[in-house]
């Protein structure tokens, strides 16, 4: 086997493993475990729906890229017995109590399809998307698809948020960043950027919260 090819093996595996040794000494992780929440993604969206008072009793809320379901479980928490939660995910995910779950690829029509008919006419009062892709290391190809991801969302934004409706959605620093926050100062009335504490310092990823949704044509997968 060529040196070139065992030198990458032996960068991907020290990587991997510093990640693992990472992901298990990390606070929020251990907190998570110990409070049976799905994730310590969970703490992120706490702060913000803390900071920002993002939720209401009676709310239709969008949980895109929900899966294993630690945003899910906050928002469904903080709800109570009102309002409804609709979440998406390309992974299976346990199913959580009031909480209409669609399993599928977003980037495919008749996945979304299927999420809009659960919605059945009626317009979301929060989107909240922590979508991101598979990673591939090769940073150039990760962040078009991200873009990508964050583009699509958007534009379930534009047909199903009512007129000044939130979104939340994680973002990654790079190509088409400013780009795509300034079409969504475009759309909303204002957009500022997150970085809950939970959040890893050295992860290129922030939170735009953009609120005020201006309004617009809806939008149809068929």
């Amino acid at each position: 086997m060529p040196a070139r090819f065992i030198g990458m093996i032996m960068v991907r595996s020290k990587s991997s493993s510093r990640w693992l040794r990472e992901h298990f000494d990390d606070p929020y992780v251990k907190r998570a475990q110990a409070e049976g929440l799905r994730s310590r993604a969970a703490y992120k969206l706490d702060e913000l729906i803390e900071r920002d008072r993002l939720l209401r009793p009676g709310m239709t809320v969008v949980d895109l890229g929900a899966a294993p379901g630690g945003w899910s479980q906050v928002v469904r928490q903080r709800l109570g017995d009102s309002g409804r939660l609709l979440a998406l995910d390309i992974l299976p995910m346990q199913g959580i109590a009031g909480v209409e779950f669609v399993e599928g690829d977003f980037r495919e029509a008749g996945v979304l399809a299927r999420l809009e008919s659960l919605l059945d006419g009626a317009r979301a009062d929060l989107v909240l998307s922590d979508m991101a892709p598979n990673i591939t290391g090769v940073a150039s190809v990760d962040q078009a698809r991200a873009m990508h991801l964050a583009e699509l969302a958007a534009d379930f934004c534009r047909g199903w948020l009512r007129p000044g409706g939130a979104l939340l959605i994680k973002l990654f620093q790079g190509a088409g960043f400013d780009d795509y926050v300034r079409d969504l100062r475009r759309d909303f009335a204002r957009v500022t950027m997150r970085k809950p504490k939970a959040s890893r310092a050295r992860s290129r990823e922030v939170y735009a919260l953009a609120t005020g949704f201006r309004g617009g044509p809806r939008l149809s997968s068929e």
